[in-house]
């Protein structure tokens, strides 16, 4: 039986591949993406890697800044998120 702990871990590793396939579709390097939205390169790796959360008004800057939208986002959480 997976534990809170395992589903969080794969929500974070799910919600960081929804946003790389965001930003690879922008054409943006991580870099270019954390310069436009006013973050930390480093921050942006550790979200796309699954190592961090991030609060609701970083979400929102991030697709502001990838001109992309909160449907997007959930489509490509759902089209990288592993089965149960």
């Amino acid at each position: 039986m997976q534990g809170q702990g395992d589903e969080e871990a794969r929500d974070k590793r799910a919600f960081g591949e929804g946003l790389r396939a965001l930003r690879l579709r922008a054409g943006l390097t991580q870099e270019q993406l954390a310069e436009r939205a006013g973050a930390d390169a480093s921050y942006l790796s550790q979200l796309e890697n699954g190592h961090r959360d991030t609060r609701w008004t970083t979400v929102m800057r991030l697709l502001r800044t990838l001109d992309a939208t909160l449907s997007e986002l959930h489509a490509a959480i759902v089209q990288q998120r592993p089965p149960k």
